[in-house]
């Protein structure tokens, strides 16, 4: 019952989360007359670095020079991976009891093991995706400019508003 309540949850996150990726298009038109004398090309393509990741978790990161979270990435992703085996190990061995016994407390370590192996599948899953939104991500800030001011020496701040 736990595990249907996690899944119902991070289900829901999912959702929210991709129904906030959803913007509108900037809708402003120039004259005819004016031509842009500038293309805007981006130095790292996003889809290109969530590939990188989706084929190796991280290489979407070393791509986009974010070096410092590989490891963060890989030492997850082998820790949730140990805990998964180690949970299964435990698993299959109350499994087994289990069924040359008919213990009461062989069953409930079975199910407790199952459950949490099968969190731990599902931490792996969303650690995987957050490491394909992530180098997504950083690839489209990658050209993202925080320069100062260079004359009062203070971080610049632009917004624009469209009515």
């Amino acid at each position: 019952m736990q595990l249907k309540s996690h899944i119902v949850k991070i289900f829901a996150l999912l959702i929210i989360v991709s129904l906030t990726g959803y913007s509108q298009q900037n809708s402003e038109t120039k004259p005819a007359n004016q031509k842009s004398d500038s293309v805007y090309v981006m130095s790292k393509s996003p889809w290109g670095a969530v590939l990188r990741s989706a084929i190796i978790p991280g290489w979407g990161q070393f791509y986009n020079e974010s070096y410092l979270k590989i490891p963060i990435i890989w030492g997850l992703g082998f820790w949730l991976g140990y805990e998964w085996k180690w949970n299964n190990d435990q698993y299959v061995y109350f499994r087994r009891k289990y069924s040359e016994t008919q213990d009461e407390f062989y069953r409930l370590n079975r199910t407790f093991y199952r459950d949490q192996r099968d969190l731990f599948t599902i931490y792996m899953v969303i650690t995987y995706v957050a490491n394909l939104i992530d180098a997504y991500v950083d690839a489209n800030l990658f050209d993202f400019d925080v320069s100062e001011n260079s004359l009062t020496q203070t971080p610049m701040l632009n917004l624009r508003v469209n009515f």
